[in-house]
């Protein structure tokens, strides 16, 4: 499993497990039923506090991402299609509320930014 891990980033190194594991289940890299590195294995390869990997996996289980077996480990969860969707529609609504602010901030009318979203969509 390819995370890779920015100490620049802004975000908590535990976010940016998180939603790397959240990605590659939702673009399908992860399915259901495979198995995640073990905590301590994944703090090992990333170079981290196997706490800051608890975190990231309690998130995960947390969100209904993945579910934790003691003794056997952490497997991707089957996943609800419309959980999907509902989670894919965050993290749009998420991009374009950054999107809207830099339109704000650099005085773009909302009928240019519609007509910029209609030409990216098509």
């Amino acid at each position: 499993m390819d995370i890779i891990i920015s100490n620049s980033s802004g975000k908590p190194i535990y976010e940016q497990i998180t939603s790397q594991i959240k990605e590659m289940i939702m673009n399908g890299t992860l399915k259901e039923g495979d198995s995640l590195p073990s905590m301590r294995n994944l703090a090992q390869q990333l170079r981290i506090s196997i706490i800051t990997t608890k975190r990231a996996y309690e998130e995960l289980e947390r969100d209904g991402f993945i579910d934790t077996f003691t003794g056997k480990g952490s497997f991707v969860s089957r996943q609800d299609q419309e959980f999907l969707r509902e989670e894919g529609l965050r993290q749009i609504e998420q991009n374009l509320t950054l999107a809207v602010e830099k339109a704000k901030q650099c005085g773009v009318q909302l009928n240019e930014l519609q007509d910029i979203l209609k030409m990216l969509y098509e």
